[in-house]
C-alpha cells in the first residue's frame, strides 16, 4: 500500500499530552517499522511474536528480578551477553558486597522435572565463562562473587512460586551436586 504525503500532514485529533497520542509522523514511522519486521519474519519463516516458552522465560526473568529486589538484591544487569561466548546471564545483582550471577528458570508446573535440573554441566560451564568475561572488565581487582539459581513456577490462579538457591554452584565442577 503506497503511502501518501497527506498521511504525514494530517491534522492532529489528540494532543501530545493524551495517553494514547501518537503523532501522524510517529505513527507512520511505527507502521513502516512493523511492516519491515513482519516481512523479515515472513522471509525467515517466523512469526513476529515469540514462542510461548520464550514468553514464559521472559515473564520469569521479570518476576525473578522483582522478587530479588524485595529480598534486598540490587539488580545491575539483565541478559548480559559476552561477545566471546554464546548465551547470556539472566540477571547480575549485588546482595550486600557479593556479586551474584543469577540463572532464572521458569516453568508452568512441577509435572515433568524440577526447573533447577535444567542448569546442567554445560550451562554451568558457559555461565562461568561469561561471568569471568564480565569480571575481566570489572573496576575492582577482587570482589566476592557467586552463582545463584532462581526457579519460578507460574500456576493458574495463584501467585508465582519462587525458589532461590544461593551459591548453587561454584567456579569449578568440584562442588557439583551440592545444591540439588
Amino acid at each position: 500500500m503506497p503511502l501518501a504525503r497527506s498521511d504525514v500532514t494530517e491534522p492532529q485529533t489528540r494532543g501530545p499530552r493524551d495517553e494514547a497520542y501518537i503523532s501522524p509522523r510517529s505513527g507512520l514511522i511505527l507502521e513502516l517499522f512493523l511492516r519491515g519486521c513482519d516481512s523479515l519474519a515472513a522471509k525467515l519463516g517466523r512469526s513476529r511474536l515469540s514462542a510461548p516458552h520464550l514468553q514464559l522465560g521472559e515473564r520469569g526473568e521479570e518476576a525473578a528480578a522483582f522478587h530479588l529486589r524485595r529480598l534486598g538484591y540490587v539488580v545491575v544487569a539483565r541478559r548480559w551477553r559476552s561477545y566471546r561466548h554464546p548465551g547470556d546471564v539472566d540477571l547480575i545483582a549485588w546482595e550486600g558486597s557479593t556479586l551474584c550471577f543469577i540463572e532464572v528458570k521458569a516453568r508452568s508446573s512441577h509435572a515433568v522435572a524440577e526447573a533447577e535440573t535444567a542448569v546442567d554441566r554445560d550451562k554451568r560451564r558457559n555461565l562461568r565463562r561469561i561471568a569471568r568475561h564480565y569480571m575481566r572488565y570489572f573496576p575492582v581487582d577482587y570482589c566476592e562473587a557467586r552463582f545463584d539459581v532462581v526457579t519460578v513456577y507460574f500456576k493458574e490462579k495463584s501467585a508465582p512460586e519462587f525458589h532461590l538457591f544461593r551459591g548453587a554452584f561454584g567456579w569449578s565442577e568440584h562442588r557439583e551436586g551440592e545444591w540439588r
